[in-house]
């Protein structure tokens, strides 16, 4: 390395490659590790915080015995490579570590990382976990403890290989026992990790949580999902389903409605599937999900996995990394996940269609946020504080009401477009949204239902409206 690269690095600064000591110490051991943990990199001794280089005297045996102290502090071992430079005439040491291949590196009894430019000490689950990773290994792959063959539900399992052959993507014979081996998930009478989390027949001890939300600390519903994977995917959806609006647009040449969700199902469902297939299943905590007017947030417990980065899953060819080899293999197999990572471009594609919709994510203590937020609802538009447009409007009341138009009062045209945005609205939203008292709506809702306009189906708490006559 000449002068002129020198120069620069020292210009550059301290980051997730380069550091900067003044002297040898335990500092300088800790760092080297956690570049050894990490992507490698190297430390400059005899250069201050600023870049600068300072007066370093290196006698005839320092740098021996600098390398040894290192290796004796590490375990497992690390000798690193040491380069010595002049720069602005002033001597300078180069301590330089690769990747190690099998991870983690301990200094005096703690693991390191490095994050930007500085040391961030490892987690018990993050020690874990970044062992398997180095093994190219999957904690889900490991035997589930005290758990056999028995504790699987069979019919379970056959819908799963059912599903499989439906998909095309993997022939499975009828002997459910000889597929799960081939797959990895089971070994003689003992199960996987993964096993169990895809076919138990009780309920595992990893919970999906839910909440509807008006305000961030005024929870109107919460639910608690807890049950194979395959399972809690669809019951989650089916709650965002049922907690979502939906906006009904007639076009005026049929009877047929065009439904316009409040988000993309697509995108949700992969989000879902994200959160469940990649979480930490070392980490305590749930899976959290929290539907706000205008916005959704999907908690997924554990940080992104391997070497991807926020700022690489902003782009559309990112290299994915898979921390639950198995569970997502199974995914794959099943036609509900694409292999290769491409769930958050498909996320992308399918807000396209929603112009004010902003897709974020980021990671954040002890897991990764993703958020699906926007400002008006996909075709409509702030024509009333309904957000909906006079000419869908008059379209739909027009079609909804057929001969009848005309017999309606405004506040009954007014209830009829609130179920439409949302069957399970209820007397006091309605109340709010069309500004009567709920006494008021409830004899408007009576007189609708004379006229044979509208119907509840089910429970007044779990039921939903329906408009007739369309």
């Amino acid at each position: 390395m000449n002068q002129k690269e020198l120069i620069k690095l020292l210009q550059q600064g301290e980051n997730e490659k380069l550091e900067f000591k003044v002297s040898f110490n335990d500092a300088v051991i800790e760092t080297l590790v956690a570049f050894a943990n990490t992507s490698g990199g190297t430390v400059f001794i005899g250069v201050d915080n600023n870049g600068l280089p300072q007066s370093l005297t290196l006698g005839k045996e320092t740098i021996q015995k600098w390398v040894n102290e290192v290796k004796n502090k590490t375990q497992p071992a690390i000798i690193p490579h040491y380069e010595t430079v002049e720069i602005h005439n002033k001597s300078v040491l180069l301590l330089s570590v690769n990747e190690f291949p099998v991870k983690p590196i301990a200094f005096k009894g703690r693991y390191f990382k490095r994050i930007k430019n500085a040391n961030h000490q490892l987690s018990a689950n993050e020690i874990t976990e970044m062992n398997l990773q180095s093994l190219q290994l999957s904690w889900d792959s490991y035997i589930a403890p005290n758990k056999t063959i028995a504790d699987l539900d069979v019919n379970k399992i056959k819908k799963f290989i059912s599903k499989i052959n439906a998909s095309s993507r993997f022939s499975m014979t009828n002997d459910w026992k000889q597929n799960l081996e081939k797959l990895k998930l089971i070994i003689g009478t003992k199960i996987t990790n993964a096993a169990y989390l895809l076919f138990s027949k009780e309920n595992t001890s990893y919970n999906v949580h839910l909440g509807r939300f008006k305000t961030p600390s005024m929870i109107i519903d919460d639910k608690m999902f807890n049950g194979t994977l395959f399972e809690v995917v669809e019951s989650t959806m089916n709650y965002l389903l049922g907690q979502i609006k939906v906006a009904f647009e007639i076009t005026g040449k049929t009877t047929q409605r065009n439904e316009i969700f409040e988000y993309p199902l697509p995108a949700l469902r992969e989000l879902v599937l994200n959160a469940i297939i990649h979480r930490d299943y070392m980490s305590p905590i749930d899976v959290q999900i929290k539907i706000f007017d205008q916005k959704i947030t999907f908690f997924n417990p554990g940080s992104l996995f391997g070497k991807l980065s926020v700022a690489q899953l902003k782009k559309d060819n990112y290299q994915a990394y898979t921390r639950n080899k198995l569970i997502a293999e199974a995914f794959y197999l099943t036609g509900d996940i694409e292999k290769y990572g491409s769930g958050f471009v498909r996320i992308r594609e399918e807000i396209k269609s929603y112009p004010t919709m902003k897709f974020d994510f980021e990671e954040v203590p002890n897991g990764f946020l993703v958020t699906l937020h926007y400002t008006q609802q996909k075709s409509l538009f702030a024509a009333n504080k309904l957000n909906i447009p006079d000419k869908v409007t008059d379209r739909v009341t027009n079609k909804v009401t057929n001969k009848v138009t005309n017999n309606l009062s405004k506040n009954q045209q007014e209830i009829i477009k609130q179920i439409l945005l949302n069957q399970k609205v209820s007397a006091a939203q309605l109340a709010d949204f069309v500004g009567i008292s709920k006494r008021k709506i409830i004899d408007n809702i009576n007189k609708l239902k004379e006229l044979g306009l509208v119907e509840r189906i089910g429970s007044a708490k779990g039921g939903y409206w329906k408009i007739l006559n369309q």
